[in-house]
C-alpha cells in the first residue's frame, strides 16, 4: 500500500503547500443544561469555547489537557461526529462544518478517527474483514476488492492477514487497536483524529502503537491530530502541542520551545508531573500541585478561567479574560506570560 499511496500524494500535498489541511476557528460546542426537579433546564455547558488552530498536511498538533477540558469533543466535531453549535472547520480550504450529510460523504474518505477503547469502538459480530472494508463498501467498492485490500492493511499495521475472518474478541488490546488504525486506513486518507488511542493499552504496548503510528505517518504523508493526557507521549508524536484547559487553548506551539520554556502556568504544573527518566533531576526538580478541581463548564468563572487553582493570578486575572497573544514564539492566554 505505501508503495502505491506515497507517490499519488506527494503532488497534490506540494500543490496544497500554501495552505493549511486543517483550518478550525472559533470551534464551539454548548450541550443544553440538565432539567431540575422542577422541568427548568439549567445553563448550557460550554464543552469547547472558541477553539483556533491550523495543520499542515503531513503533521500533527498534539492535543493536550486534563480530563474533562474538551479535548475529545473537540476532535469529534473535527470529523462531524458531533455538530458544532458555532465556528468553522475547513479542511483542504472547504469549510465542512456546515455541510449536508450527502455532500459530506464524498470527504469522509479524507478525514477518519481513531478512538481510545479499542474493544469498545469494534463491532463483536462483525468479523475483521468486515470490520475495515465497511468503509470501502461505504464507500461503493465491490466485495472482492474490499477483502483484498483489508489483508493488505492488516499486514501493513503489523497483523497476520490469515487471521482476517477472525473476531475482535479473539485479539488482545494493542491487536484490537491496530485493526482500528487499519480501518481508519481503508479509504487512503489524508487526516486521522486519534482520540486517547493509547491510553487503554499496557506501557509497552503503547510503544508499539506509537511507532506504528509515527511510522504511517512517514510513509503516507499523514496528518494527525493526536488527543492525549500523557504528556510524554504527546512529546514523542507531536510537531506542535495546544494545552487545553475548561474548553479552550492556553497555550500553543512548537514542540521545543513549549516543553523547554513554557509560558502558561497550567503547562508548568502539566510538564512538572511528567515523570523524568533520570532520577537524580526528578529528586532535583520543583513539582507543582494545583489545588482544587476545574470549575464546571457550566459556570466557568469570570476572568481567567484558570485563575482560582493559578499560583501567580492578579486581579486582572478575576476579571478580564485573557486572549492569546505571541509571547516567545507561541501563542499564549495569560495575563502575566
Amino acid at each position: 500500500m505505501s508503495t502505491e499511496a506515497a507517490p499519488t500524494r506527494a503532488p497534490a500535498m506540494a500543490a496544497r503547500a500554501e495552505q493549511p489541511l486543517l483550518r478550525v476557528r472559533d470551534l464551539t460546542m454548548a450541550f443544553p443544561g440538565k432539567r431540575s426537579a422542577t422541568g427548568r433546564r439549567g445553563a448550557p455547558v460550554r464543552a469547547v469555547d472558541g477553539v483556533s488552530f491550523d495543520l499542515e498536511a503531513g503533521r500533527t498538533l498534539g492535543l493536550v489537557g486534563e480530563s474533562g477540558c474538551g479535548k475529545s469533543t473537540t476532535g469529534r466535531m473535527l470529523v462531524r461526529l458531533l455538530e458544532p453549535t458555532s465556528g468553522s472547520v475547513e479542511f483542504d480550504g472547504k469549510d465542512i462544518s456546515r455541510l449536508s450529510q450527502r455532500a459530506l460523504r464524498p470527504l469522509r474518505r479524507n478525514l477518519q478517527m481513531v478512538f481510545q477503547d479499542p474493544h469498545s469502538s469494534l463491532n463483536p459480530r462483525q468479523t475483521v474483514a468486515r470490520i475495515i472494508s465497511d468503509p470501502l463498501l461505504v464507500q461503493g467498492s465491490g466485495a472482492a476488492d474490499a477483502r483484498r485490500r483489508a489483508a493488505e492493511l492488516m499486514e501493513l499495521v503489523g497483523l497476520i492477514p490469515e487471521h482476517i475472518d477472525r473476531y475482535p474478541h479473539e485479539f488482545s488490546g494493542g491487536q484490537a487497536q491496530r485493526i482500528g488504525i487499519a480501518r481508519s486506513l481503508a479509504t487512503n486518507p489524508r487526516l486521522i483524529v486519534a482520540d486517547e488511542p493509547v491510553s487503554a493499552l499496557d506501557v509497552s504496548v503503547q510503544a508499539q502503537i506509537v511507532n506504528l503510528m509515527e511510522r504511517l505517518r512517514a510513509e503516507l504523508g499523514l496528518a494527525y491530530v493526536f488527543i492525549a493526557h500523557d504528556l510524554s507521549v504527546v512529546k514523542r508524536v507531536s510537531d506542535r502541542v495546544a494545552v487545553m484547559y475548561l474548553g479552550r487553548i492556553v497555550e500553543m506551539g512548537d514542540k521545543k520551545s513549549l516543553y523547554e520554556n513554557p509560558q502558561h502556568p497550567y503547562t508548568r504544573a502539566l510538564l512538572s508531573a511528567v515523570p523524568l527518566p533520570d532520577p537524580a533531576a526528578e529528586r532535583r526538580r520543583e513539582r507543582i500541585v494545583l489545588l482544587g478541581d476545574p470549575p464546571s463548564p457550566a459556570a466557568p468563572p469570570p476572568g481567567c478561567t484558570f485563575h482560582p487553582r493559578c499560583p501567580v493570578a492578579q486581579e486582572i486575572c478575576r476579571t478580564e479574560r485573557p486572549l492569546l497573544r505571541t509571547v516567545a514564539s507561541r501563542e499564549v492566554a495569560c495575563h502575566m506570560a
